[in-house]
C-alpha cells in the first residue's frame, strides 16, 4: 500500500468513527482522494476500507513533518460538518499515537 492510498484511509478511518459519515465528510473525503491522486479504483477500495488495519504501520514510516500534516488534515476533516464528535477525536488520538506522535 502506498502512502497515499494509507493517508486517505486514515482520514476515513476518522470520519466513520461516531457511526455517520455525512454528506460535507463523503465530499472531503472525494476531494482529499482526487487531490492525492487517486485513481477511480483506488478511491472505491478506500471506501470499502480495503487495506484499514495496515494505514496506520504505512503512516508511521513517514517523516514527522507529513505524520503532523496528516493530524491536521484528520482534525479538520473530523470538524468538516461543523462539530467534533468525542468518538472522532478519540479515533484522532489513536491514530496519532499508533502513527508514533505524542497525542
Amino acid at each position: 500500500m502506498d502512502a497515499r492510498i494509507a493517508k486517505c484511509l486514515l482520514v476515513t478511518k476518522v470520519l466513520v468513527a461516531d457511526g455517520i459519515m455525512t454528506e460535507e465528510e463523503r465530499a472531503l473525503l472525494d476531494a482529499t482522494m482526487s487531490q492525492l491522486g487517486l485513481s477511480p479504483d483506488e478511491k472505491r477500495r478506500t471506501f470499502d476500507l480495503e487495506g484499514w488495519d495496515e494505514a496506520e504501520a504505512v503512516v508511521a514510516q513517514l517523516p514527522e513533518e507529513e505524520k503532523r500534516a496528516l493530524v491536521e488534515q484528520l482534525v479538520d476533516a473530523a470538524s468538516v460538518d461543523g462539530r467534533l464528535s468525542a468518538t472522532e477525536l478519540t479515533a484522532i488520538q489513536a491514530i496519532t499515537s499508533a502513527i508514533g506522535l505524542d497525542p
